[in-house]
């Protein structure tokens, strides 16, 4: 099956602008408040394809640049407890397929975190192409997913006097993408 690019996109390599990109994550803590948290160092590539389907991404992502606003919890989410950011310095993402949904995309592909790979899906809105000042033509993206910290091997936490505990297992991980297409 052929399925055309959006109107705008053209096929190619685009890499991440990860100046003008942002990932970043949302827990639920103590049952109660949400702690969101970014990644501060990431690289990345799309290869458009002459057919959405032929698309792909890549991205690494350094582990020790998560960053929550508290640098106290940085460092124990840098620790043994969580992310083992000295044994597992990376973390990426390699997409296995990029299907149309709508106007939009349903970006699969295998998460690797922590030393595991999972399969994800990235539910991924199409914001558009421009050019910008500089004389970059610019593609943008808006992706989001789901997935349980458990399954990563991500299993510390803390039980709560009254009940519950301390940090939720699924974790939102939302995508701000920009990203300049190749010479």
């Amino acid at each position: 099956m052929t399925t055309a690019l959006p109107t705008a996109l053209t096929a190619g390599t685009w890499t991440i602008d990860t100046a003008h990109s942002d990932v970043a994550f949302i827990v639920r803590h103590a049952g109660i408040s949400k702690v969101r948290g970014r990644a501060t160092g990431f690289a990345g590539q799309i290869t458009v394809g002459d057919d959405v389907e032929d698309s792909r991404v890549a991205v690494t992502i350094d582990s020790a640049s998560i960053a929550t606003g508290d640098e106290k919890r940085d460092a124990h989410l840098r620790s043994a407890d969580f992310f083992e950011v000295e044994k597992y310095p990376e973390w990426t993402f390699s997409s296995t397929s990029v299907t149309p949904s709508g106007d939009d995309f349903v970006i699969a592909g295998d998460l690797t975190l922590h030393g595991v790979t999972r399969p994800v899906e990235l539910a991924t809105e199409f914001n558009g192409v421009a050019d910008d000042p500089m004389g970059n033509r610019r593609t943008g993206f808006s992706a989001s997913t789901q997935i349980s910290r458990k399954e990563f091997g991500l299993t510390w936490n803390a039980a709560l006097e009254t009940g519950g505990l301390l940090v939720s297992d699924n974790v939102r991980i939302e995508l701000e993408v920009s990203a300049i297409r190749a010479a």
